[in-house]
C-alpha cells in the first residue's frame, strides 16, 4: 500500500484496522492529489475509531455523521425487535445504535468496570499525602509504556490516582516523569523482563532505572490467565480517578479475547491492540498486590484523616 498516489480511500470497519495505517500510509498518499477519505464502521469501544470520531466533530474540514437504527427508521421495526431478542443488550447497542459505551464482546473486565461506574467508584480520587504511592509498569520497546499510580487505603480500598502512557521514549524519560510527580513513592512494580538486557546498550531497564535512582520490584512471571483472574479479584476494591485515569480505564474496558473468524469462536489468548499496554500494567498491579500488602505496616488509626470519608462524587479531602 505504500508508494502510490491516492484520490480517495475508503476504510470499512475502521475500528478493526491497525491505527497506524491512516497516519503513516494512507494520509501521506492522499496529500499530493488533495484526496479524501471515508471512514465507515461499527464502534468497538473507545479505541482509535472513537478518537477519530471525536476529532472529526471538532474540525470544520471533516464531516461526521452517526446513523442509529432508532433514528434513521430505515430498518423494519419487527426486524429490530427480533434482533434485540436474539442479542445481548451490549451487542444490540453496539451494532444497531452505534454505541461507543457498550461493553465489548469478549471483554475481560468490561462488566466489572461498569459495576465500578455504577457504584460511583470512577469519580474524583485525589492523592492522599499521608499515604505512599506505588506504581505498576508495562515497559514497551516498540509499543507504549504504561504506568498506573495507586495508594492503599486503611479500609482495604485501592485508590488509582493517576495513569501515564507514552510511546517512543527510553526508561530515563519515564524515571524523569516519576521524579516530577508530587508523590512519596514506595514500590515500583515491573514485569520479569525488566531485567532483560538490551542488545544495543548491554544494560537492562532495571539497571538503567536503578542508576537513575528508581528501583523496581520485579513481579514473578505468571500465566496470563492467572493474572487476569487476579485483576478480576481486586477490581471490586478499586476506585479510579475519572480524569487522570481515563485512558487507562478505557484500556481495561476494551481489553478482550481474540476472536477467530475461521473458527467463529474466541481464542484463549487476549487480543494484542492499544488496550494491551494499560491492561498488562494493571495485571502486574494485581499480581504484585500480595507483595505490597505483605510489606505494608499495619495501620492503627483511632482518628482516620478526613480523606477516609467518601463523598457523593468520590473521596473528600
Amino acid at each position: 500500500m505504500r508508494g502510490p498516489y491516492w484520490d480517495i480511500a475508503v476504510f470499512d470497519e475502521y475500528a478493526q484496522i491497525r491505527p497506524k495505517v491512516w497516519p503513516e500510509i494512507i494520509r501521506p498518499a492522499l496529500t499530493d492529489r488533495k484526496g479524501w477519505a471515508i471512514f465507515i464502521g461499527t464502534p468497538q469501544g473507545k479505541n482509535h475509531f472513537h478518537a477519530l470520531w471525536q476529532d472529526a466533530q471538532e474540525r470544520p474540514e471533516w464531516l461526521a455523521r452517526m446513523y442509529k437504527a432508532s433514528a434513521t427508521k430505515l430498518l423494519d421495526t419487527d426486524e429490530l425487535a427480533q434482533a434485540r431478542s436474539e442479542m445481548t443488550p451490549e451487542q444490540y447497542e453496539q451494532e444497531f445504535e452505534c454505541s461507543f459505551e457498550a461493553a465489548l464482546l469478549g471483554a475481560y473486565y468490561g462488566p466489572l468496570i461498569q459495576d465500578a461506574a455504577d457504584q460511583g467508584k470512577i469519580s474524583r480520587v485525589p492523592h492522599d499525602p499521608i499515604l505512599p504511592v506505588h506504581t505498576a509498569w508495562d515497559l514497551g520497546v516498540d509499543d507504549a509504556t504504561s504506568i498506573w499510580f495507586f495508594q492503599l487505603g486503611p479500609g482495604g480500598e485501592i485508590r488509582i490516582i493517576d495513569y501515564h502512557e507514552e510511546n517512543g521514549f527510553g526508561i530515563d524519560h519515564y524515571v524523569k516523569i516519576i521524579k516530577e510527580k508530587p508523590y512519596l513513592f514506595e514500590t515500583h512494580l515491573a514485569p520479569h523482563d525488566v531485567k532483560s538486557r538490551s542488545m544495543a546498550t548491554g544494560k537492562s531497564c532495571y539497571e538503567v532505572a536503578e542508576s537513575l535512582g528508581l528501583k523496581f520490584s520485579v513481579v514473578p512471571k505468571t500465566e496470563i490467565v492467572n493474572g487476569i483472574q487476579a485483576v478480576r479479584s481486586i477490581l471490586p476494591r478499586c476506585w479510579f480517578d475519572e480524569q487522570k485515569c481515563d485512558r487507562g480505564i478505557q484500556a481495561l474496558k476494551s481489553y478482550r479475547k481474540e476472536f477467530s473468524e475461521r473458527l467463529s469462536t474466541y481464542k484463549a489468548n487476549p487480543l494484542h491492540d492499544w488496550s494491551s499496554h494499560g491492561a498488562d500494567a494493571f495485571r502486574y498491579l494485581a499480581t504484585g498486590m500480595e507483595f505490597i500488602e505483605s510489606m505494608r505496616p499495619k495501620l492503627k488509626l483511632k482518628n482516620p484523616p478526613a480523606l477516609r470519608a467518601r463523598g457523593e462524587h468520590g473521596w473528600m479531602l
